[in-house]
């Protein structure tokens, strides 16, 4: 399908091209580097060189810039370029400004781009040990004193009140990443493929955070993920079938943290992702229900769960047991995570999550769901966020 509406985004552009590196614990090469072989990689996939870029998006906490990843890969001239901040929030809202760009007539090419060794090097799981003064410092600074220094900490107290409030033990959480491990082990891939892992196995995995054990958190990766974003009219005419942008949202609720809005009135949700569902639903005119499959951001296994409750694949503390029921597994009710997710295959801030999205469009998904013709992407959970859909052109 693909939808066409002169009062919104959607049909205006689409997803041309894809590209990664290897994804690994050590790339052994700078981050500059790996963001060069994505880019170049997904050029080479949509059939175009870099003197067709004009554009160039990224996002903040990343150590390579447009302008010196335009020199680094032989791009030209730019007519936009942009960066988005809020970590892995930033993953749609990446497309969404290239779409923007290309719509409005901005630019013509543009490449979206995330690029780290956030295992060899910088490593974003080790929380905030030390921070300049700042306000969003100052913010941290009420969450800090009492050690809540990591993002799983972070996470933990939200996962506690919603599985408090919903009767539910920590053993749910594991349905979330069984699924995840298990598309993995089928993706050569991913850092985790032939690697699946059972309830049992999740069960047994040490404490982390309580209510999160190891299996909940997701992996720290070297490597870089690139998209290409042109117009459909363009993209019709490159290698493969466009992955029509449906509708791109960006979404930061009332009372909004970075991952600590901790003093909201209730903390069983993710208002964020709220906020982008409305807009996703009303500017795509689709419905849950119209979903084939979901990229949902699992940095964390309880946010998933809340988000398939925030766009309505079903009710209110109802997710559990969606998941329990197979419900995110190939042959459920809406197979999520095809490519393994961050728990199984990179966590890459979500840009690989994308890219999997684009194969699901195409056919080409080591785990493809039959017929697939409408994706929900999302971005990171707990901190402004956004969302995606992306469906087949015609």
């Amino acid at each position: 399908m693909s939808l066409h509406r002169a009062d919104t985004l959607g049909g205006h552009a689409a997803v041309a091209g894809i590209g990664a590196t290897e994804f690994s614990k050590d790339s052994g090469r700078s981050e500059l580097k790996l963001a060069v072989e994505a880019v170049h990689a997904a050029l080479d996939d949509a059939g175009l060189t870099p003197a067709d870029v004009d554009g160039l998006v990224t996002f903040t906490m990343d150590t390579s810039p447009e302008i010196t990843v335009a020199q680094a890969a032989g791009i030209g001239e730019l007519s936009f370029f942009s960066r988005i901040h809020y970590g892995g929030g930033a993953a749609c809202a990446t497309v969404q400004q290239a779409a923007m760009a290309v719509a409005t007539g901005v630019a013509e090419v543009v490449v979206c781009y995330r690029a780290f060794n956030e295992r060899s090097g910088h490593r974003f799981g080790s929380g905030l040990q030390s921070r300049q003064p700042s306000a969003e410092g100052v913010a941290m600074g009420w969450t800090m004193p009492p050690g809540l220094l990591t993002p799983a900490s972070w996470v933990a107290l939200h996962a506690a009140r919603y599985l408090h409030t919903y009767g539910l033990s920590p053993d749910v959480l594991g349905h979330v990443a069984v699924a995840d491990r298990r598309h993995a082990a089928t993706n050569p891939a991913a850092y985790f493929y032939r690697r699946p892992i059972t309830l049992a196995e999740h069960a047994a995995s040490r404490w982390i955070v309580e209510p999160l054990r190891l299996l909940d958190c997701c992996q720290e990766t070297d490597g870089g993920q690139a998209v290409v974003v042109t117009s459909v009219e363009r993209a019709r005419d490159l290698r493969h079938a466009p992955a029509v942008i449906a509708a791109a949202a960006q979404g930061a609720g009332r009372a909004q943290e970075a991952m600590t809005s901790f003093y909201r009135d209730d903390l069983t949700g993710l208002p964020e992702l709220g906020v982008v569902a409305r807009q996703l639903w009303r500017s795509s005119g689709l419905r849950p229900e119209d979903v084939d499959t979901a990229v949902l951001y699992d940095h964390f296994t309880p946010f998933v769960l809340m988000q398939l409750e925030e766009f309505g694949f079903c009710g209110r503390g109802e997710a559990a047991a969606f998941a329990a029921d197979g419900g995110l597994e190939l042959g459920g009710r809406l197979p999520v995570n095809t490519h393994g997710g961050q728990l199984g295959e990179a966590y890459l801030h979500g840009m690989n999550g994308i890219a999997e999205g684009v194969r699901q469009l195409r056919g080409s998904s080591v785990n493809q769901v039959a017929g697939a013709s409408a994706v929900l992407v999302t971005a990171g959970t707990g901190v402004p966020t956004s969302g995606l859909v992306l469906t087949a052109d015609g």
